[in-house]
């Protein structure tokens, strides 16, 4: 600012009326703040404004990784509603970088952001939310604490699972294996129970129908469907729940590797429809959720909280089955 100043032959708070609109300057001196900008390409320092007019200027981002779909679409999500109030977003991938949680605090700190959305792809430490919420606001994604209290953008987890255990059941099944992700995550907990309220519903018993505990990611859902599949051939499973759409692909993958055919030999169901759940031979029948619309929302959330709102969670996202060819009517005997 100093040297656009010397350059225009104005004073330092002349420029910084000019650049924010925030005093009177007369048209002529104007006109050569801005040439003098021009000439030095001068660019604002974002994080000086922020600090100076205490207005959100940068958040940050928490997801586990990228290459989950899912994970990606929520970021795209966070970046639109971001950009729309000319917020930067800071992308933290911690489990990348090999450091754990604590480093997400560290670089609340050290960025001076002003809040964060944070995702978890697996285990959620509180102690590492307990820190970050000591540095600024944390909104969560697709998880909540309960009574913890922090404010959550989340999808209709019970639900979704519930009606899509309910369609496997009116095909006919009633040997089912639930693969599940990481049962200390609320989102899991709520599928699964979603499930069991289903299979109730069917006339069978819950407790009969094994959980095999996995953590969401492709690779889980091989071994998991390994593992059902080797069963006594009397509780063998004709359908395979799986509680993330990347279990699924897993199940799936090895299903086939087994000479069984999804869905003639056995049916195979996914949660979350991601983008190339249509495109699987055969395609997948998944609950779909709307991963962008949680990112959105979530932004929106937390800009608001920075801007002195109310942390209030808005209502869960709604969801819904989308039904492929991965299931079928239960294999005659």
């Amino acid at each position: 600012m100093k040297d656009v100043a010397e350059q225009a032959g104005v004073s330092v708070s002349t420029v910084s009326y000019v650049l924010n609109d925030s005093g009177p300057v007369a048209a002529e001196r104007r006109a050569r703040v801005l040439e003098a900008v021009r000439a030095l390409g001068y660019l604002p320092n974002e994080s000086a404004r922020n600090l100076k007019r205490r207005s959100v200027a940068t958040i940050g981002l928490v997801i586990p990784d990228l290459v989950n779909q899912h994970f990606a679409m929520v970021a795209e999500g966070v970046e639109q509603a971001a950009s729309e109030k000319d917020v930067l977003v800071v992308l933290c991938t911690p489990e990348a970088a090999g450091d754990g949680e604590s480093w997400n605090s560290r670089l609340l700190r050290s960025q001076r952001l002003d809040g964060l959305i944070y995702l978890s792809g697996a285990e959620t430490r509180m102690e590492s939310l307990v820190e970050l919420t000591r540095v600024g606001p944390v909104v969560l994604v697709d998880e909540k604490l309960p009574g913890f209290g922090l404010p959550c953008v989340v999808s209709q987890n019970r639900r979704g699972a519930r009606e899509i255990a309910a369609h496997v059941t009116s095909l006919g099944h009633k040997r089912l294996a639930i693969l599940s992700g990481p049962l200390e995550l609320w989102t899991a907990e709520q599928r699964l129970s979603g499930y069991r309220e289903a299979v109730a519903a069917a006339g069978l018993d819950p407790d009969s129908v094994p959980v095999l505990v996995g953590d969401y990611q492709m690779s889980s859902g091989e071994r998991l469907a390994s593992e059902a599949l080797a069963l006594p051939a009397d509780q063998q499973p004709t359908a395979l729940i799986c509680a993330n759409d990347l279990m699924a692909i897993g199940a799936l993958s090895y299903c086939r590797r087994a000479g069984l055919r999804v869905p003639e030999d056995i049916s195979v169901v996914g949660f979350d429809d991601l983008p190339f759940a249509s495109l699987l031979t055969p395609g997948l029948t998944t609950v779909r959720q709307h991963p962008r619309e949680m990112g959105v929302e979530a932004a929106r959330l937390l800009l608001g909280i920075v801007d002195g709102a109310d942390p209030i969670s808005p209502p869960p996202l709604p969801v819904s089955i989308k039904i492929r060819e991965s299931t079928g009517r239960v294999p005659a005997a």
